[in-house]
């Protein structure tokens, strides 16, 4: 939060909920780069009071995320007016009309099943706090800031991996997330896709996909294909969905386009 960091752990409950075992007010927090222990990388240390947390991002990346925001997050705490902040005694923090569904078809893997209700489970869990959790990944900051900035919507033609036909549908980028519609009257998704922990590239030659202006979204073995109207909504679509995927396909793209901005600059 923007004053207090909590540690937890997750609970067996069939509910998304965390135990909370300790509070930090951020304001006499510090943190700083650890070395590699006991067979863990990417690791920091997070001191407070009497307490050294030390913990282990999943990649350079998230590490790099998690000091950035931790260290702004500490910075603004204490420029804060004593009387700014306000502590509560938390014994465990939940989210509870967030159902935990295992499955990854909860996710998106079959996302036009007919007869969903808006409200069922599936729908339910397809929010950051669980994504984040079920696909191990972070959201940082700079990554809200750039799902703002970049939204779209428009026509696609989606197929599965293992379909043959595609079909057309009119599909919303927003928060990290895809949603499906029919047309772009409905007023209901017919469901959606979370993006986090997604690749996005072009299909290779084992995808077999003889269309052009496609790409290709997967995460893990659920993967979908995607095809564009033209060139150019193409290279949209490519670009807002990269701000909501794994940074190994944003960074080529982006890198890519800054290579042609400074060409046109030259």
């Amino acid at each position: 939060f923007n004053d207090v960091l909590l540690y937890t752990n997750r609970t067996t409950t069939p509910v998304l909920q965390f135990k909370v075992h300790g509070q930090l007010p951020l304001r006499g927090v510090m943190v700083e780069e650890t070395e590699s222990r006991m067979g863990a990388t990417n690791c920091f240390t997070i001191y407070g009071g009497n307490r050294a947390l030390m913990v282990a991002a999943n990649s350079q990346e998230e590490k790099t995320k998690w000091l950035e925001d931790l260290s702004s997050a500490i910075h603004q705490a204490k420029s804060r007016p004593d009387d700014a902040f306000h502590y509560l005694s938390l014994k465990s923090i939940s989210s509870s009309d967030e159902v935990l569904d295992r499955s990854e078809s909860s996710l998106g893997e079959d996302p036009l099943s007919p007869g969903r209700d808006k409200n069922s489970p599936q729908q339910r869990s397809n929010t950051t706090v669980h994504v984040c959790w079920h696909r191990a990944t972070s959201v940082a900051s700079r990554d809200y800031t750039l799902a703002v900035q970049n939204q779209l919507s428009g026509y696609l033609l989606r197929k599965f991996k293992n379909s043959m036909g595609w079909q057309k549908l009119w599909v919303v980028f927003t928060n990290f997330c895809l949603f499906f519609y029919k047309t772009f009257q409905d007023d209901h998704p017919l469901a959606s896709l979370p993006l986090l922990g997604y690749t996005i590239t072009t299909p290779g030659e084992d995808d077999q996909i003889q269309k052009e202006f496609v790409f290709k979204l997967q995460f893990k073995n659920h993967v979908y294909f995607f095809r564009a109207e033209s060139e150019f909504t193409f290279s949209r679509w490519m670009e807002v969905i990269s701000t909501a995927t794994q940074n190994s396909a944003r960074s080529r793209l982006f890198s890519r386009k800054e290579s042609e901005n400074e060409t046109i600059r030259l």
